[in-house]
């Protein structure tokens, strides 16, 4: 069955203050809004049974994005 992640609770961050940091960065906005397609593509790829192959490489690249996240909000730390 396919999930969402909840992208906050993985940095273990809360929502509020991701919002607020974004809100003056617009780098870090965007990411937000990637990652927010990527699992939208993964969600959708499961939910089609698409093949292993093509789930794991949208995971990859959403994780790839949450990388970005990571490093982007370590340098408002």
């Amino acid at each position: 069955m396919p999930v969402i992640h909840d992208l906050y609770q993985d940095l273990k961050v809360s929502r509020d203050e991701v919002q607020k940091i974004s809100s003056k960065d617009r780098l870090l906005n965007s990411l937000i809004e990637k990652y927010s397609q990527a699992d939208a593509e993964v969600v959708k790829a499961e939910e089609a049974k698409s093949s292993d192959d093509e789930v794991r490489k949208l995971k990859e690249a959403r994780l790839l994005v949450k990388d970005k996240i990571v490093k982007q909000l370590e340098t408002h730390s």
